[in-house]
């Protein structure tokens, strides 16, 4: 290539190329390369060189990029190796990327280089570096198989109202577990913050950055030195940078400390870092506030490793949530009150590394320099708008209750219960929110794969995550692999602790997966903590009093939950309820009563629950209530809107209708309908009864005894259904000469010519159940409607 030729044209020609390479690739891949290698013998040679030849340039490409890094380039030698050292392959290309992006800084300018920053990129030098454990030169080494009490590492208690002999007592966690007591319980329970704290006060403005600097502390004699400059403090802000990657129960890397005027950067992984006790003369003191954003877990860090206790802490986080505000990281109130951005991808750094690179070491010190500030405006807030006569309202009293609470906190030794899954790390809660998704050899394989990960962790002493993802956990018990190729293609990512131990692995899947065929299900496993003994703890009278355990019996044969998990308690199921304590316990039912209509008043010990009960006194007008002569059996009168259908029908038809069975629920009459409905009923009754003395009677000889019998019309013989013709599918008469045909009997004729009532009937019929609180005719079922002619049950409902 002509050395003289211009950037942009080498850009044009290296971004067509790529482009045609990309579109091959897709196209190539689109194909079915397997039934193309079958069908022609030339295609599989073919593809297998051009995969050995872009695999050598991949491998050249990326050493020729890790030339610039201390970085390690996997040799690819087939496919399977670009899938299994993906991760090494990104680190390159992000080696790269960051060089590119320094070159371009350097060559726009360092304006242009601060816009173009991305604080969310983490660069590979910065992440968990494979660094001698700093542990194990510590001068007392951390135990993980130690599953005694945990004793607080104090070895003197300064500032102490309560002897620490005395204050080491034992109380009993929510595990059932006994622990020793906070040493420092009393002092802080005590505590009475310094007049300051309720003062609304000028903040004090913090030193520029750029004109101070922070001393590193990597000495015992400095360690002394800061101490007292700190014990003439009356505010220091405090922050810990932790690691938690390669160590079991995670180790404090970095202490910062800031007063008015100085920052300190504390080494806190040097072997006598349990030295650092001699700073429970400036924690432990109630005259001097402690500065702490989000402080949850540095109490529990600091006593663990350290055994460092505070007293007199304020978390800004508290204040934050206290005062409303929009956000509550630290990141959200540097910008608030100072208009700082804080690059925060170096929280998840490597912390261990040393020395500390210059831009971890500025991140660290930004913790704590600002943070007295930012206490400062946040405290007169809290006074300001607090009401020192409402409990409720006093703000400022509500985020120092807060901190004291927080500062009680205290460490638990991770025991771990392969049988149960309870307790911190246990499997337990990874499987209680979907019980569901394994069988009973599944069940086992995630069992026996979670424990000896939790072995293996401790053993080598790292974090579980660190040796195997949950998510792997769950692949592996799904997938069951019974080779050491479907083993290490289920494993992504793989660490090193697995895979020197990948034959150990295996035969443990193996093994549990055959015990599994005939152990418990994990539904067994879940409901032992039911039908058992349920544990609840009550609080103390007092904050200094034990807490109380009251153990109390469940029902063996419960093994359900009242409510299940996904819909609450929306609705319940008939299989599992409780029986029903109706008059008959031994039928079903119904989830919707259903009102009896051909046998009396409706049954209103059937309703549903949610719905309310109307009595008929509350339906009725004074002219209307009922009397207790009245028959069950009397007629009822029926109101139309408009003129009915069976007004224009003949006297017969009007007969046949007459003696059909009529609801028992309709709408009230006014005086001058009721009179014409009791005239037409009159006429009905005048035919009905001439009707039957024109009748005939029958004649007939009992063949018992000779006598003879005079047979009435209405004593008919029933209509036998079994030799009725089909009315779906009758046959036609065909017979010459008939010139009447009978009509075939129609068991549903009644219903089918039902009268429906014209439209302007029924939409005055809608508006009057509107009226009655009804939406619709089935939801008035419940709300029987009441006439001048009905009759009141013994309890005045219908």
């Amino acid at each position: 290539m002509d050395q003289t030729q211009d950037f942009k044209s080498l850009q044009d020609q290296i971004q067509a190329a790529l482009i045609a390479t990309t579109r091959s690739a897709g196209q190539i891949s689109s194909e079915d390369l397997g039934f193309q290698r079958s069908i022609n013998a030339e295609v599989g040679p073919a593809l297998d060189e051009q995969s050995a030849r872009l695999l050598a340039l991949s491998t050249s490409l990326l050493k020729s990029a890790a030339s610039i890094a201390d970085l390690k380039v996997p040799k690819f030698e087939d496919t399977d190796d670009v899938e299994n050292n993906w991760r090494s392959v990104v680190d390159v290309v992000d080696s790269l990327l960051e060089k590119t992006d320094t070159c371009l800084d350097e060559y726009t300018g360092p304006n242009a280089s601060k816009a173009k920053k991305n604080p969310s990129s983490l660069g590979n030098a910065f992440r968990t570096q494979n660094l001698v454990k700093p542990q194990l030169a510590f001068n007392v080494k951390p135990d993980n198989f130690d599953n005694s009490t945990w004793k607080p590492l104090l070895k003197s208690k300064p500032h102490a109202t309560v002897p620490l002999e005395e204050s080491l007592d034992f109380i009993t966690n929510e595990f059932q577990q006994k622990q020793y007591r906070h040493p420092y319980e009393s002092e802080i329970l005590q505590l009475k913050y310094p007049e300051s704290v309720y003062q609304v006060a000028e903040p004090i403005p913090y030193l520029p950055v750029d004109t101070t600097s922070a001393v590193f502390v990597d000495t015992f004699e400095g360690v002394l030195e800061m101490l007292n400059e700190l014990k003439s403090a009356k505010e220091i802000a405090v922050d810990l940078e932790h690691h938690d990657a390669r160590s079991y129960v995670g180790l404090v890397s970095l202490m910062q400390i800031s007063t008015r005027e100085k920052d300190w950067i504390v080494d806190t992984l040097k072997p006598w870092r349990q030295d650092l006790q001699v700073l429970n003369q400036v924690f432990a003191d109630p005259e001097i506030v402690k500065v702490f954003h989000g402080a949850y877990m540095d109490i529990v860090w600091l006593q663990r490793d350290l055994g460092l206790y505070i007293v007199g802490l304020f978390d800004t986080h508290w204040a934050s949530r206290t005062l409303g505000y929009q956000g509550g990281s630290l990141a959200f109130l540097l910008k608030k009150f100072i208009d700082f951005d804080a690059d925060k991808k170096y929280q998840m750094a490597d912390w261990r590394i040393r020395p500390i690179p210059d831009e971890m070491f500025f991140y660290a010190r930004a913790d704590t320099h600002f943070l007295l500030y930012i206490y400062d405006n946040m405290r007169n807030e809290l006074v300001s708008k607090s009401d020192l006569d409402n409990p409720e309202e006093n703000k400022i009293e509500l985020v120092l209750q807060k901190s004291k609470e927080t500062s009680l906190l205290r460490f638990e030794r991770q025991v771990y219960h392969p049988d149960t899954g309870k307790g911190p790390g246990g499997w337990y809660p990874l499987l209680a929110k979907s019980p569901g998704l394994l069988n009973n050899e599944q069940f086992a394989v995630f069992k026996a794969v979670h424990q000896w990960r939790d072995e293996i962790a401790r053993k080598d002493d790292d974090s579980t995550a660190f040796v195997m993802p949950n998510h792997v956990i769950f692949t592996l018990a799904k997938v069951m692999p019974m080779d050491m190729i479907a083993l290490l293609g289920a494993v992504h990512p793989i660490s090193h602790s697995v895979k020197s131990r990948a034959g150990e692995l295996l035969e443990l899947i193996k093994a549990a997966k055959e015990s599994g065929r005939n152990g418990p299900s994990l539904l067994e496993i879940l409901q032992k903590d039911k039908p058992g003994t349920i544990v609840t703890t009550t609080k103390p009278a007092s904050d200094n009093a034990a807490l109380i355990t009251e153990v109390t019996p469940v029902d063996q044969g419960q093994l359900r939950s009242d409510s299940s998990s996904f819909w609450g308690g929306a609705f319940g199921s008939s299989l599992w309820d409780a029986p029903s304590t109706a008059k008959n316990n031994d039928s079903m039912r119904l989830a919707i009563p259903l009102p009896e209509m051909a046998a009396g008043a409706f049954d209103y010990s059937q309703e549903l629950p949610d719905r309310p009960r109307m009595a008929m006194a509350d339906l009725l007008t004074d002219a209307q209530q009922l009397t207790p002569n009245q028959k069950d059996d009397e007629a009822f009168i029926i109101k139309r809107g408009a003129k009915r259908m069976s007004d224009a029908l003949s006297d017969e038809e009007a007969d046949q209708r007459a003696e059909e069975p009529q609801g028992e629920y309709d709408i009230v009459l006014d005086e001058e309908e009721a009179e014409e409905a009791r005239e037409k009923a009159a006429r009905k009754a005048k035919r009905k009864a001439e009707k039957k003395l024109a009748k005939k009677p029958k004649i007939q000889q009992n063949q018992d005894n000779g006598s003879i019998e005079v047979a009435d019309d209405d004593d008919e013989e029933p209509f036998d259904y079994s030799k009725a013709a089909s009315v779906l599918h009758g046959k036609k008469n065909t017979e010459q000469g008939s010139s009447k045909q009978k009509k075939p009997f129609d068991p549903y004729q009644k219903s089918s010519d039902a009268p429906k009532g014209t439209k302007e009937s029924r939409a005055e019929s809608e508006d009057r159940l509107r009226d009655l609180g009804c939406n619709t005719v089935a939801s008035c079922a419940y709300y029987p409607i009441p006439t001048t002619t009905m009759t009141a049950g013994s309890n005045g409902e219908l």
